[in-house]
């Protein structure tokens, strides 16, 4: 047997670069002003949102950490939306911003999706780092996102809050909480 049939066959548990699901959250009937993970373990290396969205209108998301509102965050972001491109950065920040996403404007039962990186996010000894990519599609139009953001704190993350600029998640809106083990 190969070593691929042996690993496959075996049941040897976790391997370093597995992603291992640590929590989920849907968005019921009403909607929600936020989306809030708490008591994160500090027993992976990275972690990862992945999430599909819906809000009241055309929005994109603010991301704070350890409930840390002061003028501790830095972001950058580049959008386009199939005419146009923008770039926007900012510093001194209450919140990261971006990741976006459509809203009752757009194609019913339409959502916008994406994936979130935190780096490093337990590391005690240096500032933590975001990447994400966004985009949804209204019926050809739409538009796509790429964002990098910086916290600068050197505590572990414990608790991720995410919320909407403007507006509120819709129903059926969901995020999806995963750590990462080191390769």
């Amino acid at each position: 047997m190969n070593i691929l049939g042996i690993i496959a066959s075996s049941k040897l548990g976790i391997f370093p670069g597995d992603f291992e699901s640590i929590a989920t959250v849907s968005v019921g009937s009403g909607g929600a002003a936020d989306v809030e993970f708490t008591s994160i373990p500090g027993t992976y290396t990275h972690l990862q949102i992945r999430f599909i969205t819906r809000f009241g209108s055309v929005a994109v998301f603010k991301t704070t950490f350890n409930s840390d509102n002061g003028s501790n965050y830095a972001w950058h972001e580049i959008q386009g939306n199939g005419t146009s491109v923008t770039a926007n950065a900012g510093s001194s920040a209450a919140f990261m911003y971006g990741a976006y996403s459509n809203g009752f404007s757009a194609t019913a039962d339409t959502f916008g999706v994406g994936v979130i990186d935190i780096l490093d996010y337990a590391n005690s000894n240096k500032y933590k780092t975001l990447r994400m990519l966004s985009g949804y599609d209204a019926n050809g139009s739409g538009g796509l996102q790429l964002n990098s953001g910086l916290w600068q704190s050197t505590s572990a993350i414990t608790s991720i809050k995410i919320a909407p600029n403007t507006s509120t998640f819709q129903q059926y809106s969901q995020f999806a909480l995963y750590g990462i083990r080191s390769a």
